[in-house]
């Protein structure tokens, strides 16, 4: 495994060690959708969390990613997928060795402009949750509980 498969291109964006790059805008597709290319290190993922108003699926490129959807776990590697429907509390988990490259894809499009937010703010968990909260809910996005392996 060569080490350019970690990486996800000119003009990724970097919020603490996890990068970001939109390859598909909500421009190009008239707010129909948006994809992100992103490279998170191992052990690191989101708390939970619910969008209230996109879909989301992953395609995992590298790595390996434990998911908690609704109470539900399981584990997907490179060649896989999983859909996250609008409304449903869910998570993830890098649980490789390696850093897992993913697509993420939201129908609607809009929410990868909280990662630039992010970015920009270069933000942490959980030191400054109050401003990334106040961000999230810009993007229709609620926090509920604690990352995976912090329960």
């Amino acid at each position: 495994m060569q080490m350019n498969e970690f990486l996800p291109g000119p003009g990724a964006l970097d919020w603490n060690g996890t990068t970001y790059r939109t390859i598909l805008s909500t421009e190009a597709t008239g707010s129909a959708m948006s994809i992100v290319d992103s490279v998170s290190p191992p052990d690191s993922g989101p708390p939970r969390h619910v969008h209230q108003d996109a879909d989301e699926a992953f395609v995992i490129l590298t790595g390996d990613c434990e998911f908690w959807l609704e109470g539900e776990r399981f584990t997907r590697g490179p060649g896989e997928s999983t859909f996250i429907p609008r409304g449903k509390e869910h998570t993830f988990r890098v649980v490789s060795t390696i850093p897992c490259r993913h697509l993420i894809i939201l129908t609607p499009s809009g929410f990868e402009g909280f990662f630039e937010e992010m970015a920009a703010g270069q933000y942490r968990i959980p030191e400054d949750m109050a401003k990334i909260e106040e961000i999230a809910g810009r993007f229709h996005m609620t926090f509920t509980g604690p990352p995976l392996g912090a329960e």
